[in-house]
């Protein structure tokens, strides 16, 4: 009997593209890190920006795609259930309480998963993201922080093929995550847990810069930040204090050209292929927002389920009328003294939504915005690359042209 060889898989003969090429997105890239990879071999099908495929990604990672019968489900994706949480015992240094960082940790301690696909940062550059396949506890905890930087996660999925490695945990953020999902069956694994936050806004490190000068007191100083539920951002500086700064008085005529083009073109700002998604912003203040999405997302949840003060979501307040005045502001790149956007920020931090009708403000917000800027920049591709969920939510709003 003649024996045969097994033919190595098609792209392990592709060729990783070098950084200071051209991807195929072009303008669009995310730089999710697939392009680093001989995995570029499917970046057509993979590429959250060459094919949106959320709905058929859903039911092969959930079961099901969203009800769009549910507007819940246009906002928040799949998901089994909502929950608000906090650590009993915060991590010192993390950017919230530490729950992402708590869950990978534990993975590894209880032998669910070899290694941990996260992002660690640059011993140059704090900001400047450098993605690692944890192996140990102490190399996740090396990784907290969130990177508000366009990160190539996916850059070491190579590594994860040829280490022979059969368990993972991956974290990351939405275009990653679909690109994941796209050649997870490629990986040689057999158990893969994806652990997803929620992402917005992303820049290129010129473009942090950028904001950081313009926008912070000390931009030399800030350790991280995050635009919070009471419509201000809140910049963490290294001796400890919060700066914070109300949205209204950012000098958007500077800044609307800083974000990445990506991101002013994403529609999946909740993570929607995650297992579990650990965020904030359908949460009260100083509460951290779980999503489970399904059942390996509640086994993650498991894991440290007795670490959390945990309570149920909460909704209050009515989002439209400051969504609809925010459209032609925004796009007309108003920018308020600061004594007034303080003024504005306190009067709305007491009658603003909360809770998941503050996600669901900050959803509407971007998708907007992202619909704008899709159908003036790529108006090619609007039709396709919008998920019908974000039609729905766009739809109910009057927008420039």
């Amino acid at each position: 009997m003649t024996s045969v060889t097994p033919q190595p898989a098609k792209h392990k003969k592709a060729r990783a593209l070098k950084p200071s090429s051209r991807r195929p997105a072009k303008e669009l890239c995310s730089e999710c890190g697939l392009c680093d990879t001989y995995y570029i071999h499917y970046v057509k099908e993979a590429c959250a920006f060459l094919n949106q495929q959320i709905a058929d990604l859903e039911t092969k990672a959930h079961g099901r795609s969203r009800n769009l019968d549910h507007p819940d489900d246009w906002y928040f994706g799949v998901n089994q259930k909502m929950i608000t949480a906090k650590k009993i015992n915060p991590i010192e240094g993390a950017q919230w309480t530490g729950i992402v960082s708590t869950i990978a940790m534990e993975m590894l301690k209880q032998g669910k998963v070899e290694g941990v696909v996260c992002v660690q940062n640059t011993k140059e550059d704090r900001f400047q993201p450098m993605p690692i396949i944890a192996r140990t506890p102490e190399e996740v905890l090396a990784a907290r922080v969130n990177k508000p930087t366009l990160s190539p996660n996916l850059s070491v999925l190579e590594q994860v093929e040829q280490s022979g490695m059969k368990r993972l945990l991956v974290i990351g953020v939405g275009c990653q995550i679909q690109a994941l999902r796209s050649v997870q069956n490629e990986l040689g694994l057999e158990k893969l847990y994806v652990l997803g936050t929620p992402c917005v806004d992303n820049v290129n490190r010129e473009g942090l810069q950028k904001f950081l000068e313009t926008t912070s007191r000390s931009p030399e100083t800030v350790v991280h930040y995050e635009f919070m539920q009471d419509f201000r951002i809140h910049f963490k500086h290294e001796d400890g204090s919060i700066e914070k700064v109300p949205f209204f008085g950012l000098k958007t005529n500077q800044l609307k050209d800083v974000f990445a083009s990506s991101c002013m073109s994403c529609f999946d700002y909740v993570n929607s292929l995650a297992d579990l998604v650990v965020g904030y912003m359908g949460a009260p203040f100083g509460w951290q927002w779980i999503l489970v999405r399904n059942d390996i997302g509640q086994e993650l949840l498991d894991l440290v389920q007795d670490q959390l003060e945990t309570q149920p979501v909460m909704s209050k307040g009515d989002r439209k009328q400051a969504v609809q005045q925010s459209i032609p502001a925004y796009d007309k790149g108003v920018t308020l003294p600061m004594w007034a956007a303080k003024m504005m920020g306190v009067v709305i931090e007491k009658i603003g939504p909360k809770g998941l009708e503050y996600a669901r403000f900050s959803i509407d917000s971007h998708f907007t915005r992202n619909y704008l800027y899709l159908k003036r920049n790529h108006p090619e591709k609007l039709e396709a690359h919008v998920p019908e969920y974000a039609k729905r939510i766009v739809e109910q709003y009057k927008l420039p042209d």
